[in-house]
C-alpha cells in the first residue's frame, strides 16, 4: 500500500511556518524586560508597542531571509532535520518569500522611524544596521552565520540593542544598569541558536557551512550551552547583590528548574532527539523574561 503524501498546508499557514514562531520569544522578551526597566509609572505603552513591532518584524524577516538564502544556495538540503523550510521544501517559491522578508523588513523600518521622530534620529542608524546585519547574515558573498558568528549577532540584536533600545525610548535615557538585563536576555536568545546549530552539525558539515558549534564540535558545543545559559540564570541576582539591580530580581532564580530537563537533553542528545531542548530553552527564556520584567515593575 503506498502512503498518500502529508497535505499541502493552506497559504496562511505556510507563511506562519516560515515564520518560524518559536524563534519570536527571542524578539519578544528583550522589548518586555527593556520596558519595565523604566519602572511601572514611566513605561510607555505607544513606544513600547513600537519597540515590539520593529523586533518582531525584523526576527520574522530575519526567519524568511534566512529560508530564501538557505533555500536558493542549496544550505538546506532534504536531510535537514528541524522545520520545514519554505523554499528547500517547495512550500513557496523563492521569489514570493524574499518579497516577503523584505515587506516585514519595512515594516520594521516604519516603526523605527517613527519611534526616531519621537525620540532620536540615531535610532534610525542602528535600524539600518539591524537591517544590513540581517541580509548579511545568511545572504551576501560571505554570510557570516555561515562563519560562526551567528551567536555573536543574536546576542547584540537580540540582547543588546533591543533590551537597551526599548529601555531609551521609555525615558530618552539609558542607564548602566540596564546591561546587567540586556547580557542575561541575550544569552538565552543565544542559547535557542546554539541548541539549533548543535542538531544541525551533520547537515551543516556536509555543505561546507562552519556554524558555531560545527568549529567547536559537538562536545564542546553542550560545554558551552550549559555555561551560556547558567551565566544567564545568575546574572540578574549578582546584579542585585552589587546593587545595580532591585533585589526583588533575583526572583528569576525561580525559573532555574525550568532549564534542568532541557540541558539534560542536550548533555547527551543528538539530533532529531535534540528538539525537546529547543522547546525547553523557548519556554524558559520567555518564564525568565515576565519574571525579570514583573519583578521591576513591582520594584
Amino acid at each position: 500500500m503506498i502512503a498518500e503524501a502529508a497535505p499541502r498546508p493552506g497559504p496562511l499557514t505556510v507563511w506562519w511556518i516560515g515564520a518560524r514562531p518559536r524563534t519570536l520569544v527571542a524578539a519578544i522578551v528583550p522589548v518586555l524586560v527593556g520596558a519595565a526597566w523604566a519602572g511601572r509609572n514611566a513605561v510607555s505603552i505607544p513606544r513600547s508597542l513600537l519597540a515590539l513591532a520593529v523586533a518582531v518584524a525584523l526576527q520574522i524577516a530575519v526567519n524568511y531571509a534566512n529560508d530564501y538564502f538557505d533555500g536558493v544556495s542549496g544550505v538546506d538540503t532534504a536531510a535537514r532535520i528541524g522545520p520545514r523550510r519554505l523554499v528547500a521544501s517547495g512550500l513557496a517559491p523563492p521569489r514570493a518569500v524574499a518579497a516577503a522578508a523584505i515587506v516585514m523588513a519595512c515594516i520594521a523600518a516604519l516603526a523605527g522611524v517613527v519611534l526616531a521622530l519621537l525620540t532620536t534620529p540615531w535610532l534610525i542608524a542602528a535600524g539600518a544596521l539591524s537591517v544590513l546585519a540581517l541580509a548579511l547574515y545568511s545572504g551576501g558573498p560571505k554570510p557570516y552565520a555561515a562563519s560562526g558568528l551567528g551567536e555573536i549577532s543574536v546576542f547584540v540584536f537580540f540582547g543588546l540593542v533591543a533590551t537597551c533600545g526599548t529601555a531609551f525610548v521609555q525615558q530618552d535615557r539609558l542607564d548602566a544598569g540596564v546591561l546587567w538585563l540586556a547580557v542575561p536576555v541575550g544569552l538565552l536568545a543565544c542559547a535557542l541558536l546554539m541548541v539549533n546549530n548543535l542538531r544541525d552539525i551533520p547537515t551543516d558539515t556536509a555543505v561546507g557551512k562552519r556554524t558555531l558549534a560545527v568549529r567547536l564540535g559537538a562536545q564542546r558545543s553542550r560545554n558551552l550551552l550549559v555555561a551560556v545559559v547558567a551565566i544567564a540564570l545568575v546574572l540578574p541576582s549578582i546584579g542585585a547583590l552589587v546593587r545595580a539591580l532591585p533585589w526583588l530580581v533575583a526572583l528569576t532564580f525561580v525559573t532555574i528548574p525550568l532549564a534542568v530537563t532541557p540541558l539534560r537533553v542536550v548533555r547527551g542528545a543528538e539530533g532529531r532527539a535534540l528538539v525537546p531542548a529547543l522547546i525547553g530553552i523557548t519556554r524558559l527564556q520567555l518564564v525568565f523574561g515576565v519574571v525579570l520584567a514583573g519583578a521591576l515593575l513591582a520594584s
